[in-house]
């Protein structure tokens, strides 16, 4: 199973090559994971910088994968990795996700950068 986080799902709607690393991962819809915490910061992100429309359609591929509510069992895990890992808020969700789930994460987040069951790369730079 994966999660493939915030950034690479936007690089993989804008075509490229950080988003292209991650294309066949996101094609298979039956292996994804998805925290609601994505759905979230795809959206806005997409809502700021193109259409609703193209937002839409965009969380519509996201959501083939297997959605996973916040609950309170993920909540309090968040917590605590929040605080062991100094993780934002959105990213403790999502590791918190990642570790329940048995999952690898696959992100350009330096958050996330030599944790467990993380496929960290960094971003390319133009």
């Amino acid at each position: 199973m994966n999660i493939i986080d915030s950034s690479l799902w936007l690089e993989y709607f804008a075509g490229t090559d950080s988003g292209n690393i991650v294309s066949e991962l996101i094609e298979n819809t039956n292996d994804l994971i998805i925290p609601t915490i994505i759905l979230y910061e795809v959206f806005k992100k997409l809502l700021l910088e193109t259409t609703e429309d193209n937002a839409l359609f965009c969380i519509a591929h996201i959501k083939q994968g297997k959605i996973i509510t916040l609950n309170d069992e993920l909540s309090l895990s968040a917590s605590k990795l929040s605080i062991e890992f100094k993780l934002p808020m959105a990213d403790s969700i999502i590791y918190a996700t990642n570790l329940k789930y048995n999952c690898i994460l696959w992100t350009q987040d330096r958050h996330f950068s030599g944790l467990n069951f993380v496929n960290y790369f960094e971003k390319k730079v133009l």
